[in-house]
């Protein structure tokens, strides 16, 4: 099979698509044919290894695990005994625990993926598009505690996790606004954003406007900045492990009705994460919400589809097409 390895850090050159031997599946292992995986900022940071904290999780002086990507679709080739949830021929979508899915096949026990069958109606692209809601959703519900009514702001409302930001706040029947460039205004309106804001042209701040959460997908702000335009009891969320972050959220915890949050969506228990996926897939089923996608790949292209995630302006996700077939 085909894989794509990375065995040092450093720009998108690192990355070489390789001959590999496919997985042999095991007990309570599930083998899966990779229809599609997509390229994250994450994905990125990693490749690059920064922030240097996460070279804890990566390796030191060089990756410990040499194949990159976390999101996948595809279909179920084989289970070993045990596996009780799938059986061969499932389409299914979801995320690894360590890496694995810039590869034409990946096996993990089942216990360790998180894993649905693929929504009806939907494509294995979009199907591999919908961590940036896996990521959002606890953000807004666990952390912001969002309710019915509520005014929402979305920094970076048409990145892959904005972009499922903006539709779940609008679920959970907020007011949302989302902030972005102009180019994308129409987009993130498309989204049922009420409200929409070009950081071109107007700073949020300066509008007198006040919000219960302000949610910075993109982690491009402080709770310093946002704190004069939150409501009095208002909760900044975001994505960014700066180092202000965790003081803030222990002293706003303790005084002050303003609140700074951080939420480790990627570290929660694969059960937890699953919950959340079945509550995904039954929201696009219903038409609720839609994964969005701005470019394709071929596995091939994986270090031109790097490059262009690095430059910041990515509409929604970026889709790596393992198998030519992108169908389910």
């Amino acid at each position: 099979m085909k894989a794509v390895y990375y065995t040092k850090y450093g720009p998108p050159d690192v990355l070489q698509l390789r001959e590999a031997e496919k997985p042999a599946v095991r007990d309570g292992e599930i083998l899966i044919k990779v229809h599609a995986s997509t390229v994250t900022a994450v994905d990125c940071n990693f490749r690059q290894g920064k922030p240097f904290i996460a070279k804890l999780f990566t390796g030191l002086m060089r990756p410990k695990r040499p194949v990159l990507g976390t999101e996948f679709a595809g279909v179920v080739e084989a289970t070993g005994q045990g596996v009780t949830r799938f059986t061969e021929g499932d389409c299914v979508f979801g995320t690894t625990i360590g890496f694995g899915a810039y590869a034409e096949y990946i096996c993990f026990p089942e216990r360790k993926l998180t894993l649905e069958k693929v929504p009806s109606g939907i494509t294995f692209d979009q199907a591999a598009a919908c961590d940036g809601f896996l990521t959002a959703l606890p953000f807004l519900r666990d952390k912001g505690k969002i309710t019915s009514g509520q005014k929402v702001l979305i920094y970076g409302a048409s990145g892959s996790v904005g972009t499922a930001a903006v539709q779940l706040a609008d679920h959970f029947g907020a007011e949302v606004t989302g902030m972005c460039s102009t180019a994308n205004l129409e987009l993130v309106k498309s989204l049922k954003a009420a409200n929409v804001i070009d950081y071109t042209k107007e700073d949020f701040a300066d509008g007198g406007k006040t919000y219960d959460i302000i949610f910075d997908a993109v982690g491009k702000l402080s709770f310093s900045r946002c704190k004069r335009s939150l409501k009095s009891k208002g909760i900044f969320l975001t994505t960014d492990l700066v180092p202000t972050i965790l003081p803030q959220m222990l002293w706003t915890s303790i005084i002050g009705g303003k609140k700074a949050r951080i939420a480790f969506t990627g570290l929660r228990p694969v059960s937890e994460r699953t919950k959340d996926l079945t509550i995904i897939k039954e929201l696009i089923e219903a038409g609720k919400i839609k994964p969005v996608i701005d470019r394709h790949y071929t596995l091939e292209q994986i270090a031109e589809a790097h490059r262009y995630v690095e430059q910041g302006h990515k509409r929604g996700n970026v889709i790596i097409l393992v198998e030519s077939e992108s169908k389910s």
